[in-house]
């Protein structure tokens, strides 16, 4: 038995609330180390002579990274504080006890000796989600470059590459008229990146928050397009740029200004006078990036605290907005995301709070700061298994198993799993052009559980390498689109939302097989159970213990072969 690997926190990561009376408590040891794991647990206050209260569970393992295996238990109870510790058998039948942060080889019976819950903290510091974003799709929308409702000539709407420079004309009207496209392909969810004033076609350096930037248009037409939304059963999620502002904007032209004497001398990082961002050189105040057009905020100031909640706060209730996604969220402090999580969900209290950072981002989601993030791990991870071709199908499985075993279970359905992004070169690009591993990318981006993210075009396979040109005009002549990408984007998403199971079910079997490049997960929920195969090779490969069963993709009885970069979701 590995003790070194065995982990456990009685802190709200590993034992934490679900709901009223409900409680997960889970445990790390190391990859395929344990036979069974056993909790044990019970009242921390009504003496054994009272009443036995003892409870014996048997744990589960609900997900395995790299190096771990994570076991879970859920349990009812109505109490105090409870008192637990963990039985382990491992393969070679050795059996230790571990509470209190302590291993012991005999039967934990002193109540000191256990971890401890005290069922009321727990509850009150519960991760609530909205209930409205589980497992729902998120379609990205770059609104100088999505739709136009004035006439744009197709040689410069279409240009390729296309610099930060060209301005496409693209505005709120134009994604109000083009809202059927979104609603017919089957998204929940519509995320624009910013659309306040701002001399860029990206809006990432902020003049003016309170105001719509008129190249984009007006205040109502951000309320018309959240209404229209809103109508066709769609959220509407904004970018909130809360890290950094530009340099035109009010307080830091005070700066420019006055220097030393200015009122909003600490609204910022200023370094020393006079201020210095020639291009090539490190400015001498913060910003983001090292980039001198975007100074960084100090939101540590509560003054600057104060005006971009109220910020926050205004358009949610101007507009009736549905979420916020937090620019460059993880550097800003957690004492700020938890005044703002309050302040906002204060006025909206189903409102989708989304962190914008590319790693693992454990800290921020406790339940007191964001509600999701942008998964870009779930990214890499993909372009590790079908771009670059550098891990095998077990290990990408496993590299998924990572999040799932440390993230809260309310957190985990709400990731916003995407293969590309304003901030990023399209997934197309980075596979050289080969539609194949798009195509399987959109599989496993659309078949697995969390809120995909599709990037406006991808589901037309449209190219465009690293920022900017990933940000090209979207593909809105037939002529440009691909119309067999379009339908597979289609049938996948129709095919998630009939089938529930796909993305809600319980894992009961995952089986990857390296040599074969393959992977097939098995869900099941109360009303079905559904095979999920894989084929990560470039031949087609057979898979005939499912042969004669309903391939849902297809529409059509499964001949138990599966195309090279191709899936299937089997009906069992």
């Amino acid at each position: 038995m590995e003790y070194s690997a065995i982990y456990h926190d009685m802190d709200k990561r590993f034992c934490y609330a679900i709901d009223k009376d409900l409680f997960v408590i889970r445990v790390q040891v190391k990859k395929d180390d344990m036979k069974e794991i056993f909790l044990h647990c019970e009242d921390k206050y009504i003496p054994m002579e009272c009443k036995d209260t003892r409870k014996t569970i048997l744990m589960k393992k609900i997900a395995t990274s790299q190096f771990h295996d994570y076991y879970e238990a859920q349990l009812q109870m109505h109490l105090i504080c409870l008192r637990y510790y963990f039985e382990f058998t491992d393969t070679q039948g050795e059996k230790i006890y571990y509470g209190n942060y302590e291993f012991s080889k005999e039967c934990i019976t002193n109540r000191d000796r256990m971890f401890d819950c005290p069922q009321n903290l727990r509850e009150e510091e519960m991760f609530e989600v909205p209930d409205w974003a589980a497992n729902k799709v998120v379609y990205q929308i770059f609104p100088a470059r999505f739709a136009a409702s004035q006439q744009v000539d197709k040689e410069q709407w279409y240009k390729a590459p296309i610099s930060s420079m060209d301005d496409l004309h693209g505005d709120l009207r134009g994604i109000i008229e083009h809202l059927d496209h979104v609603q017919n392909l089957g998204i929940d969810v519509l995320y624009m990146t910013p659309v306040f004033k701002s001399n860029s076609s990206h809006k990432y350096d902020t003049i003016d928050y309170y105001q719509i930037d008129p190249s984009f248009g007006t205040t109502e037409d951000l309320r018309e397009l959240v209404q229209e939304a809103h109508k066709r059963g769609m959220k509407i999620v904004m970018d909130a740029v809360f890290n950094h502002t530009g340099r035109e904007f009010f307080a830091f032209e005070d700066i420019m200004e006055k220097g030393e004497k200015s009122k909003y001398l600490d609204w910022y990082y200023i370094e020393k006078f006079p201020l210095k961002s020639e291009r090539g050189e490190i400015p001498n105040y913060k910003c983001f990036g090292y980039y001198g057009g975007m100074p960084k905020l100090n939101l540590k100031n509560p003054e600057v605290e104060k005006f971009i909640t109220d910020v926050a706060c205004y358009w949610i209730k101007e507009c009736n907005i549905d979420g916020w996604r937090m620019d460059v969220g993880d550097e800003i402090s957690h004492y700020f995301w938890k005044n703002f999580r309050r302040a906002v969900k204060a006025v909206k209290k189903d409102m989708l709070i989304i962190g914008e950072i590319w790693h693992y981002a454990g800290d921020f989601l406790e339940g007191d700061e964001w509600d999701t993030v942008m998964n870009y791990p779930f990214y890499l991870n993909l372009i590790d298994l079908l771009a670059d071709e550098k891990i095998q199908v077990s290990q990408f499985i496993q590299n998924l198993g990572y999040l799932k075993g440390r993230l809260n279970k309310k957190c985990y359905p709400l990731m916003w799993n995407l293969i590309d992004s304003h901030d990023t070169a399209r997934f197309l690009h980075l596979c050289n052009g080969n539609k194949k591993k798009q195509h399987l990318a959109a599989a496993f981006q659309l078949l697995l559980p969390g809120m995909p993210m599709i990037y406006y075009g991808d589901e037309f396979a449209m190219p465009g390498a690293n920022d900017p040109d990933c940000r090209r005009g979207m593909y809105w002549d037939e002529e440009y689109q691909d119309k067999e990408m379009y339908e597979w984007y289609k049938q996948l998403l129709w095919i998630r939302k009939k089938h529930a199971c796909i993305s809600e079910g319980e894992l009961i079997g995952a089986i990857t097989k390296d040599e074969e490049e393959t992977i097939v997960l098995i869900r099941k929920n109360v009303e079905e159970t559904i095979a999920l195969i894989f084929n990560c090779s470039s031949n087609a490969k057979n898979f005939s213990e499912y042969e004669g069963k309903y391939n849902l993709l297809r529409d059509e009885p499964f001949n138990g072969k599966v195309e090279g970069l191709d899936a299937a979701v089997i009906m069992l």
